[in-house]
């Protein structure tokens, strides 16, 4: 299968794994010896099975696959960004995050687009089979909340937009430091 960064273009759709910010938000937790109503659970897992499964049903629709662990989704988007010279578009409604991670990362003021993850991949993929590759994901007990999260755009180069649920607009720039120290 031949992925990589210059099999990425305009109208690719972006796909997230799974919920995001976890595994950072348990690693956290434990660290700091913090509560949270519900515990939250690291989302470590391997992704061989699912990979090698969507590669062969789709091939060569599949441009790049990355995992999202240090810096979290935000940098995996702004790297592909900037070495690709293209721009990114994502939709904050459409971006899994289980409600006790969200709420923990709202309590320790952390975007949670930062947070390290060890079970999601983010997939650029052809617009024609996002959709197919979103209905596999989630058959696999891992990828059952897989999601398209935006798209890439000849639009605002080398940047990433999040587009909130309330309309406004950010960049999401790159993680400067570590929002979490490194954790394996």
């Amino acid at each position: 299968m031949d992925i990589g960064l210059s099999r990425v273009v305009a109208g690719d759709k972006i796909i997230a794994s799974g919920p995001i910010a976890a595994h950072g938000m348990a690693i956290m937790s434990v660290r700091q010896g913090l509560e949270f109503e519900s515990s939250i659970v690291s989302d470590t897992c391997h992704f061989n099975d699912i990979v090698r499964d969507i590669a062969s049903r789709f091939g060569s629709k599949i441009h790049l696959l990355r995992d999202a662990t240090r810096g979290g989704i935000a940098s995996v988007l702004n790297e592909v960004a900037r070495d690709t010279q293209l721009g990114m578009e994502i939709f904050e409604k459409d971006i899994p995050v289980f409600e006790n991670v969200a709420g923990a990362c709202e309590l320790l003021g952390m975007d949670p687009l930062y947070v390290a993850n060890e079970g999601v991949f983010v997939a650029f993929v052809a617009e024609e089979i996002a959709d197919e590759t979103v209905k596999l994901l989630r058959t696999w007990e891992n990828g059952n909340h897989a999601s398209v999260i935006g798209f890439v755009t000849p639009q605002h180069p080398k940047q990433v937009i999040h587009n909130s649920i309330i309309g406004g607009k950010r960049v999401v720039n790159m993680l400067t430091g570590e929002q979490l120290p490194r954790i394996c």
